[in-house]
This record gives C-alpha cells, sequence and structure tokens, in this order.
C-alpha cells in the first residue's frame, strides 16, 4: 500500500483540469462608445400647447389667455390673488417622461411647473405636487419645490434624497447656486427640460443641471399625475410660456 503522503500527491494531480476542461476565454471586447451630445431634434416630442387655443387647458380666464402664441399668465393690481392659481393641462396624467417648455417672466414674478400634481379636494384650479420652480429673481429657479406638500425638495446646484420619515437629505452636488444662476437670463426666454422617471427627478435649465431628488418616501411621493403652470401670490406679475413639449418614457 502506497504511504498517504503519496497518495495525497497522486490525487492532486489528477484532479487537475485537462485542458479540455479549461475554462474558455471571454469574446473579445467590443469598441469603447462615448456618451454624445444630445441633437435637440425634439424627436418624440409633442406639444401640449397649441399657440392658439386653450385647448386642453384649464384656468380661471381672469388670470390666463393666449397671446402672440404664448400662454400667458397676468396678476394686475385689480386682480390680485388670494392664493396660488394653476392653469391645468388635462391631456392626461403623465408618469415617465420628459417635458420642455420656454418660459419668460417679470422681474417681481413667481410661478412654476407643476408635474404629477393632484388637485386640492374643493377647488378648482390649485394644485398639490412637484414644481420645477421659477421666480423673476431667479432665487428659486431651478429648484424643485413641492408645492402645499414636503416644500424644498432640492435646492438649486444639490442632489438630494428624501426618505420615508427621515426627510430630504443633500446627498451631493452639482455646482453653486450662484454658479448656476448665471446659466439663467433674467427678462428673456429661458428653457426646462425636465426627466421625470420612476423616483428619479431632474431640473435641468438651459442645458445646465440645477437640481436632481431622489424620493424614496413611499406614503408622499407620486408617480403619475397632473401638469399645470402657475401664479403667484403676490404683486403683479406676468410670466409666458411656449413650446411646451412632452415625450413619454417607459
Amino acid at each position: 500500500m502506497l504511504p498517504a503522503v503519496v497518495l495525497f500527491a497522486l490525487a492532486a494531480v489528477l484532479v487537475q483540469p485537462t485542458h479540455a476542461q479549461s475554462y474558455p476565454l471571454a469574446p473579445p471586447p467590443g469598441p469603447q462608445i462615448y456618451p454624445h451630445p444630445a441633437d435637440n431634434s425634439n424627436a418624440g416630442f409633442r406639444p401640449i400647447f397649441d399657440g392658439e387655443t386653450l385647448h386642453n387647458w384649464d384656468g380661471d380666464p381672469k388670470y390666463w389667455h393666449v397671446e402672440n402664441h404664448e400662454l400667458v399668465g397676468a396678476i394686475t393690481p385689480e386682480t390680485l390673488l388670494k392664493q396660488n392659481s394653476f392653469i391645468i393641462w388635462r391631456g392626461g396624467t403623465p408618469a415617465n417622461f420628459e417635458l420642455k417648455a420656454e418660459f419668460r417672466i417679470t422681474a417681481h414674478g413667481n410661478s412654476g411647473i407643476n408635474y404629477r400634481s393632484v388637485q386640492i379636494p374643493g377647488t378648482k384650479w390649485l394644485l398639490r405636487g412637484y414644481q420645477a420652480d421659477i421666480d423673476g429673481a431667479n432665487k428659486y429657479t431651478g429648484q424643485n419645490y413641492e408645492e402645499r406638500g414636503r416644500t424644498f425638495l432640492a435646492m438649486r446646484g444639490t442632489i438630494t434624497h428624501v426618505a420615508t420619515g427621515s426627510g430630504v437629505t443633500v446627498v451631493g452636488s452639482l455646482g453653486n447656486s450662484d454658479d448656476l444662476k448665471a446659466f439663467i437670463k433674467p427678462d428673456d426666454w429661458n428653457q426646462y427640460h425636465l426627466i421625470v422617471r420612476g423616483n428619479m427627478l431632474i431640473h435641468i435649465l438651459n442645458g445646465h443641471v440645477m437640481s436632481e431628488v431622489i424620493d424614496d418616501d413611499a406614503p408622499n411621493r407620486k408617480f403619475k399625475g397632473l401638469i399645470g403652470v402657475q401664479v403667484h401670490v403676490g404683486p403683479p406679475m406676468k410670466v409666458e410660456y411656449r413650446n411646451i413639449l412632452l415625450r413619454p418614457l417607459p
């Protein structure tokens, strides 16, 4: 009988993989592909404001009208508001989507684009929900503010995480708020681009990311809802919107 040490060595040799048992090499990797700039073709987007009428839009005619192919919200000294008022798009309740809209606002104006919102029960033109904020002083423009809800979800320049029971936490930076403000054109046309998918809410303004929210607050977040734009309590103001485009996402 062979000694135990010899049997162990022999067993080690016998269990070595043969060439046929060797794992094959992986196929060669493909070429490296770098991200490319957006082509800004608006392919797949459709207009939800026709530039001529308020078809599918529902708002108080005291404050909203169409002028020069623009959706105009105006408050005069005679029509000051007691609460914010929205004109609401009644063409659907989008869930995952991209939205593009150009806006111009007067220096003392305050507005915003609401999305995934609900109408407050018992009211006619009042929404609660996520808002891409807009103000003439550009103190808040670009942030994510939840109207009549959890309020500030992401200030301009921040990436935030919202968790059930623990509120909003800043988890990253997109840049200094004042530096980002420099990309906003006062008293001129600006373009919002919203990317809303699942629990990710991204606000882009004039091609620059202004805020991002990761919303894991299950009792309070919304995955679909109404779109609307706002006139705000305060002094007389005017806000104009045009080229409002929507593209569904999976």
